[in-house]
């Protein structure tokens, strides 16, 4: 058992016009303009759309928020240059320069902006020289959501019980976990530090708009979670069961309050397998 961030969905005051902003800024593969999966960002996982009242009455949340959110999303392409393209495609489309693209003190190249959904996001370049041509579209080797949380090596010890493994650990500065292809990466920050790496004051509160997703390879997997994130510190905010579509679907928040939804496709049984659909 090891929960994977398979699907970000963000609350957006406009689902048609966030997936044209979203769209717009990354290009993502062609998905038959299916909704309903969201944006394939080019094999390093998926973002999803609801109108914010509905993704807030999914959780049990009022949506109503004001401020920071506490969590800051991450693109990594390969240099500078992708960066800069990155941050003029998305501000041609509507959102705003929170910091602009440059080198930062200990020499990583990096922009933020924040989208005209609310969300913000950090532009960073793996490598500190472009090593040719900018691709036609950058696509981005890693996908990732920084959270901010109270106590980040607490926090560790949640996601660990869940399965995760640690890849970074700079104990109370900043955690994050391995990560597999297809899937966005997970890490942790102080919520104050969040904020302050990516320029925006700290202070927020209410409904985060976002749930992170992972779909489970059966039932079990699903029950299993469940009972695991409520063991370490977790809340589970809704008992799994079979919706209308045939998903089995439970909740639960983590203890700093992120709402995570567990979930298997149509089909998946009480074990690891899962039919094959015609």
């Amino acid at each position: 058992m090891a929960i994977t961030l398979d699907v970000i969905t963000l609350g957006v005051p406009q689902v048609d016009a966030a997936y044209t902003f979203y769209t717009a800024a990354f290009a993502p593969p062609n998905n038959g303009d299916d909704r309903a999966i969201g944006l394939d960002l080019h094999g390093t996982g998926h973002l999803a759309f609801r109108q914010i009242d509905a993704l807030a009455a999914d959780v049990g949340a009022r949506p109503a928020s004001s401020g920071f959110r506490g969590y800051v999303l991450s693109s990594i392409v390969g240099g500078p240059s992708e960066v800069r393209v990155l941050l003029e495609t998305a501000t041609a489309n509507g959102a705003t320069i929170v910091k602009p693209a440059k080198k930062q003190l200990f020499g990583e190249f990096t922009a933020v902006y924040r989208a005209p959904d609310g969300a913000v996001w950090k532009l960073a370049a793996s490598s500190k020289k472009d090593s040719g041509p900018v691709p036609s579209p950058p696509r981005p080797t890693e996908t990732a959501i920084y959270l901010g949380v109270a106590e980040p090596k607490a926090s560790k010890a949640f996601y660990e019980t869940l399965g995760m493994r640690t890849e970074h650990d700079y104990g109370d500065k900043f955690i994050d976990f391995t990560v597999a292809g297809g899937v966005c990466r997970l890490g942790l920050l102080r919520r104050r530090d969040l904020a302050r790496d990516a320029g925006v004051d700290e202070h927020g509160d209410g409904f985060s708009a976002v749930v992170l997703t992972h779909t489970a390879a059966s039932r079990a997997e699903v029950d299993t979670l469940l009972t695991a994130a409520d063991s370490a510190g977790g809340r589970v905010t809704a008992d799994a069961t079979q919706t209308d579509q045939g998903d089995y679907v439970g909740r639960f928040t983590d203890p700093d309050g992120y709402h995570w939804k567990i979930t298997t496709r149509p089909g998946a049984g009480s074990g690891g397998h899962i039919p094959a659909t015609s």
